[in-house]
């Protein structure tokens, strides 16, 4: 997949008549996303153009309202390795200013989807709204399409439970109640973390239970305090973990929120290895126990279970 970093990066050089393009934040890469982009490839390649994705370098909001900006589901680097993986052609990656954030919707239309990517197809969703102030709707893109020579495709939402449409905020709710197995299922992907292994307290080591703590500047975002069955990433290597999410309230003086991965039956050294955490499910809340024995039997207990679970899961 190519990247495009930016307007000054246009125009793209597709080899082809032109392109089908969608936009959006594709935040997560959602199934309601991978909707849009499998509709997306069809018509690229039944017309013989260049598949291209137009995503954002953060949520409008984090420049517009940033007291109203959700918490971003996935970074920027995991959004592009997920629509990577989807097969797209390309994305271009706006860095969203205030410069941007002004550009009247025909000029948007002109300066990106026209000159910039040869549009011939631009796909969109009902609540589609682009230019400054949100002033351009599904409407007037198909208006300003008649006059450019691009045809705007309508994609109906995906909706899984045949009422709520799949979204990144419906996600966050999943993720915040801890059922990351729903949450994945909407996702089509597991809910994943990702950043650098640090020292910790060693608390694990001392009890037996070696864990991975990563950084407090991890990306992704974490699913609610708790344990969980899930996959440890390093590299090309995979490992099953249990994963503690939390401030780890039977000990005191922590009160930052950690994400610790014990690797299941083995040992390894991954100090300032970048890694990925992987949460498959939940297995129990956070509880303070009243004293470091019960705490390690209901840990023996937790591996024991995420053993078993982890032998029949399918979901990577």
């Amino acid at each position: 997949m190519k990247v495009l970093s930016g307007i000054g990066s246009l125009p793209l050089e597709t080899g082809t008549p032109g392109s089908a393009v969608t936009i959006g934040k594709f935040d997560g890469v959602h199934a309601g996303h991978r909707a849009v982009i499998d509709r997306l490839k069809d018509i690229a390649g039944t017309q013989g153009l260049t598949a291209v994705v137009v995503t954002f370098d953060r949520h409008p909001l984090a420049l517009l309202a940033p007291e109203k900006c959700p918490p971003f589901l996935i970074s920027a680097e995991q959004k592009l390795r997920l629509l990577a993986e989807t097969g797209v052609d390309a994305t271009l990656v706006l860095e969203f200013t205030r410069d941007l954030a002004s550009l009247p919707p025909e000029v948007f239309v002109e300066t990106v989807l026209v000159n910039g990517l040869h549009a011939r197809h631009v796909l969109v969703g009902r609540d589609f709204r682009f230019g400054a102030h949100g002033a351009g709707d599904v409407a007037l893109l198909t208006e300003l399409g008649a006059g450019f020579g691009f045809a705007v495709d309508l994609i109906e939402d995906v909706k899984p439970d045949r009422v709520r449409r799949v979204s990144s905020t419906w996600i966050r709710e999943l993720l915040a109640s801890g059922d990351v197995r729903a949450a994945g299922e909407l996702l089509g992907h597991t809910p994943t973390v990702r950043g650098e292994v640090v020292h910790g307290a060693a608390r694990g080591r001392e009890l037996g239970f070696p864990t991975a703590n990563l950084s407090a500047e991890s990306e992704g975002l974490i699913p609610a305090d708790g344990v969980y069955a899930g996959w440890l990433t390093d590299g090309a290597d995979r490992y099953p973990a249990a994963i503690s999410v939390g401030n780890n309230p039977t000990f005191d003086g922590v009160a930052q929120k950690q994400v610790e991965a014990y690797v299941l039956d083995r040992e390894l050294d991954l100090y300032g290895h970048v890694v990925e955490v992987s949460f498959v499910e939940r297995i129990r809340g956070m509880v303070a126990f009243t004293g470091i024995d019960p705490l390690i039997l209901q840990m023996r207990a937790d591996v024991d279970q995420i053993r078993t679970l982890l032998a029949g899961s399918t979901r990577h």
